[in-house]
């Protein structure tokens, strides 16, 4: 079956992340898309990614939390993203939380929406984050329990898409774990792969920008066609 390509097809849509900026690089376009189309899009946070510092001199540590939860706020606007949850959960601790607890809060959250379609990180979390693979369990699992007709998806990415990132930057920068790489798919195997255009990708690029704490030094670093480049397709897979 070929993948979906239109987030129209999705219904009501609930996104699950770790940290503020996870939503926009992954599902930004789909989450603009959706709202245009007048789907119900939410999206759940778990942290405000207090521990992110990329440059203490112009983002202090003891003022991440707060800067972030700006950012998101600015970011979801510029999506038309209205419906927003915080778990406030530590930055870093997620794993430290007890999967049933997870389970159960996601799962009250999930009872009450009803969504068609509930997004979030794959099992590695794509970089080997506990955080990110923490939430992983918790929405799929929630999913499973909470609203057993959605389609739980979980992100990918290409095997061309990780050889375009990591020419441009050396692995060990971005993933947890010594040697790993993101899970990748072929194209063939994925559930939605929606391309972007370039009315949508500006307005995905908008919203990054918000997130600037950051998306600044990524743009220094990579140059704004190449981030362009990387922020055009979303990708993901069924949950196994």
């Amino acid at each position: 079956m070929p993948p979906i390509t239109d987030p129209a097809e999705l219904g009501t849509i609930v996104g699950v992340w770790a940290h503020p900026d996870d939503e926009a690089y992954l599902t930004g376009g789909i989450m603009a898309a959706a709202v245009a189309n007048g789907q119900r899009v939410v999206c759940i946070t778990a942290t405000r990614g207090e521990l992110g510092v990329t440059d203490e001199t112009r983002w202090p540590a003891h003022q991440l939390a707060e800067i972030r939860t700006a950012e998101l706020d600015a970011c979801l606007d510029a999506l038309g993203v209205t419906e927003h949850l915080w778990l406030d959960l530590p930055d870093g601790g997620c794993a430290d939380i007890a999967d049933d607890d997870g389970v159960a809060r996601l799962a009250d959250l999930f009872a009450d929406v009803q969504p068609d379609t509930i997004i979030t990180f794959d099992a590695t979390g794509q970089t080997g984050h506990p955080d990110h693979m923490a939430v992983s369990r918790w929405a799929t699992a929630a999913g499973r329990k909470a609203a057993p007709g959605a389609r739980i998806l979980h992100a990918t990415k290409t095997p061309a898409w990780n050889a375009d990132f990591f020419a441009e930057i050396d692995a060990s920068v971005v993933m947890m774990v010594d040697g790993m790489l993101p899970a990748e798919t072929d194209p063939s195997d994925l559930a939605v792969h929606v391309t972007l255009d370039e009315r949508a990708l500006a307005q995905k690029m908008r919203a990054l920008r918000c997130q600037v704490s950051q998306i600044d030094p990524l743009i220094e670093q990579f140059g704004e066609p190449m981030m362009r480049q990387l922020n055009r397709e979303e990708f993901f897979i069924d949950a196994p």
